[in-house]
Formats: structure tokens, sequence, C-alpha cells
């Protein structure tokens, strides 16, 4: 039978930024429920506190944010050398391709926009943190 703590230590870490508490809770709960494990942040500036110290697998970015806004920090993050290799998966609710750009501009891996089906969510932040995978595997055999 297999340790139930162990499990959890092993599952990915999901950092959720939005500074919507209903959002980000519903985010929270549907990511938990599928066995990621959480942390959260309300504003760009405890994104940022949070990403340098739980060094998450991978960060769902909300773009509009009091303190630091989602661009910004993104932008911090991939300067970073700590947390540039940490996929950002920006979420808006800005559907135009201008938008999406300027996400990708900013150092976004991904764009998801708001609002989404929760498997939807869940099916990029897996494909992001595969990719992460394959990138550190390539890097280890070169």
């Amino acid at each position: 039978m297999s340790d139930p703590q162990g499990d959890a230590a092993l599952a990915p870490l999901v950092l959720i930024v939005d500074d919507i508490d209903h959002g980000r809770e519903i985010c929270a709960e549907y990511l938990e429920f599928r066995g990621f494990r959480v942390a959260t942040a309300a504003d760009g500036q405890e994104a940022l506190d949070k990403a340098f110290e739980l060094r998450p697998d991978v960060i769902l970015m909300d773009l509009s944010l009091p303190v630091i806004d989602g661009w910004e920090a993104t932008r911090l993050l991939k300067k970073d050398e700590r947390t540039r290799d940490i996929p950002v998966i920006a979420l808006t609710a800005h559907a135009l391709t201008s938008a999406h750009e300027r996400a990708k501009h900013a150092g976004c891996d991904a764009v998801v926009t708001k609002p989404c089906l929760p498997k939807d969510l869940e099916a990029e932040v897996r494909r992001q943190i595969e990719a992460k995978a394959r990138v550190a595997d390539e890097r280890r055999g070169s």
C-alpha cells in the first residue's frame, strides 16, 4: 500500500495567482481534487514571493492583478534564473489575439481565456508540466 503523504509530496505543485477569491478557490479545489498540490497568491508581488520560495512546477497567472500586474510579474519570473524555467500559463478574460500575443511576449508559455472549463485548464497544466520535463530530459541528455 502506498504512503499517502509520500504520494502527495510527489504531486506537481501549481501556484494559482488571481485577485478574485472565488475564481482562485474554485481553481484550487478542482486541481487539488485532480491530485495536484496547490499554493495561491492574490497579487503579483505575492506571486513573486511564493514562486521564489516554493518553486512550483507551473504557475497559473491572471494578468489583471493589483500591486504588480501579471504581465510584469511574468517578465520578472522569466528574468530570474531561479524561476525562468517554470511554465507560466496566463489566465485572461482578454480574448483578442493581440492580448494573447502580448502575454506570450511577456514570457507566458501558454494562454487560457477565462472563463474556461476546469478540465481544459487541467489539460493545459499537464501539457506544460510534460513539456518542462521533456526539456529537462533533453538538457540532461546533451
